[in-house]
């Protein structure tokens, strides 16, 4: 289990370093550029194997418990240690991001995006995973940072190298909000680690805040707390993601929404909530506020995207849908109670799921017609998915009403968990005050709902007078596709239907976490 943990997060940079060198001539197929591409399948597949025999390997009666663990002195005048290990908290998110990573490098194998050396991309996908896994897997805060940061120079160049219009703009964009937000949280990281002796995070979790101020926690909560909320994002320090999410190619939406936003939530329920209770219960009022905010403002953007004129960007909506799912996450932490913890774990794992779906149907219905704006593909030589394209159509449909949590699919128990434990938070937070926000999020679960069922309309129905000028040849779903997309579909229906798999094994973790590391 120890060997295992260890090279699910140090395999991929191996992969990486691999895919520079020549391939040796048995293996480099048709073209070389085809045996990189297969490279890159056969990692990111390994590590997936490593992830789930991890998985598998887990002692699940004790999901509370760290295993798999290594413990190694790395830098001993800090007493920063390489400290590896996961829990009911960090296991599901470790076997989605494996899951997602092969099922881009799969993708991208028959749909390489436009842009150099194909060796450049699969190099920069796999140094990519190994920074996510990472994040998930160390426990020791300066570990925790260098992973953290590890994963914006290959996005950076996934997004200003192969992306779209735009993309360089975008990416800068994404960097220096990203670096900015950082550069404060390792402020705050070491605030911790030198006022309580030890970077250690289950040392930080046992002694729940105990050998820190209430005014260093203070400080803490709001340094590490910026550099989380802008990768989260939180509104309104958002801006950066709907720009990313357009211009990126299409496996990069899929990790960026699937991915790399969780690494600020998960900083929120590791980091913040064990190490400084005092401090997030001061600030957990104004992260429930600016995560109502985000729920309303983000559907509100999406309706004006998608209605007719709006000129809306497919991809750039749901980026915009991002911005208000990840509120209910922020909410159910805000509530600090195991409830709306475990609600924002669960809703963590199915924004995931069915956000990455999305973003693979919108880029490949991009690819198919060469725009996503939504007034093309449901003007009169429009998508029309269900007369043309009826697996396709279907399949988005299923994504968009998994999106708007319709009860029996993922989507609808983490918002469903973070508004009930909005309706009771925890002891000392003002009730009134979650009341009003779980209020704001039930409005936004109506809007959610609203703009996804207007663009399942527009494009999947499209414009019943233009149905005869539209073209009728459009290709329906191809194998490779549904090979891509059909486990992240299946997984969204089992969630649904079995929360109690994911919620088994987050519940111990998050009680023992809220109680001080007490069991």
């Amino acid at each position: 289990m120890q060997f295992l943990l260890a090279f699910i997060v140090a395999g991929p940079l191996v992969g990486a370093a691999a895919a520079l060198l020549p391939a040796p001539p048995g293996l480099k197929g048709k073209s070389p550029e085809q045996a990189v591409l297969r490279h890159g399948v056969t990692v990111t597949g390994v590590i997936l194997a490593a992830a789930i025999a991890l998985t598998l390997g887990f002692d699940h009666d004790t999901p509370s418990r760290f295993q798999a663990t290594t413990d190694i002195s790395w830098i001993q005048a800090l007493n920063v240690r390489i400290h590896l290990g996961i829990d009911g908290i960090s296991l599901p998110l470790l076997l989605m991001t494996a899951l997602l990573f092969f099922l881009c490098a799969l993708y991208s194998y028959f749909k390489l995006p436009a842009g150099p050396s194909p060796k450049a991309f699969v190099a920069l996908l796999l140094v990519l995973e190994s920074g996510t896994l990472a994040t998930f897997a160390v426990l020791d805060l300066l570990l925790f940072f260098l992973a953290f940061e590890m994963v914006l120079i290959p996005m950076y160049f996934l997004i200003a190298r192969w992306g779209g219009a735009q993309r360089q703009a975008a990416a800068w964009r994404f960097i220096l909000y990203t670096l900015l937000g950082s550069v404060v949280m390792l402020l705050g990281l070491l605030l911790i680690g030198l006022n309580s002796g030890t970077f250690d995070m289950v040392a930080l979790a046992s002694d729940n805040g105990r050998e820190l101020s209430h005014s260093t926690q203070i400080l803490a909560v709001l340094a590490i707390g910026i550099g989380l909320a802008v990768k989260t994002p939180m509104w309104p320090l958002h801006s950066w993601l709907p720009d990313a999410h357009t211009a990126a190619p299409t496996v990069g939406s899929v990790l960026l929404a699937g991915v790399l936003l969780k690494m600020g939530t998960y900083g929120f329920v590791r980091i913040l909530l064990p190490a400084t209770p005092d401090g997030m219960a001061t600030f957990a009022p104004y992260l429930g506020a600016f995560a109502a905010v985000g729920i309303v403002y983000g559907s509100l953007a999406c309706l004006a995207l998608a209605r007719k004129g709006g000129k809306g960007d497919l991809k750039r909506l749901i980026a915009y849908s991002s911005v208000g799912h990840m509120g209910f996450v922020l909410l159910g932490i805000a509530t600090m109670t195991p409830t709306g913890v475990n609600g924002a774990l669960f809703a963590n794992i199915a924004h995931g799921l069915i956000t990455g779906l999305l973003f693979f149907l919108v880029g490949a219905l991009k690819d198919r017609y060469g725009t996503a704006d939504l007034d093309t593909l449901a003007g009169a030589t429009g998508a029309a998915l269900y007369g043309r394209a009826p697996r396709f159509g279907a399949l988005l449909a299923f994504a968009a009403v998994a999106s708007l949590g319709l009860p029996g699919l993922a989507g609808f128990w983490g918002e469903m968990l973070a508004l009930f434990g909005a309706f009771d938070p925890a002891e000392g937070l003002s009730r009134p005050a979650f009341l009003t926000y779980m209020a704001f999020g039930a409005f936004g679960t109506l809007l959610t709902a609203a703009y996804l069922l207007i663009v399942v309309r527009r494009v999947c129905m499209g414009d019943p007078k233009a149905a005869s000028a539209a073209p009728a040849a459009l290709a329906d779903i191809q194998r490779y596709e549904f090979a891509a997309w059909t486990p992240l579909a299946a997984l969204t229906v089992l969630a649904g239907l079995w929360p109690a798999v994911l919620l088994g094994l987050t519940d111990p973790a998050v009680q023992k976490l809220l109680a001080g590391g007490n069991s």
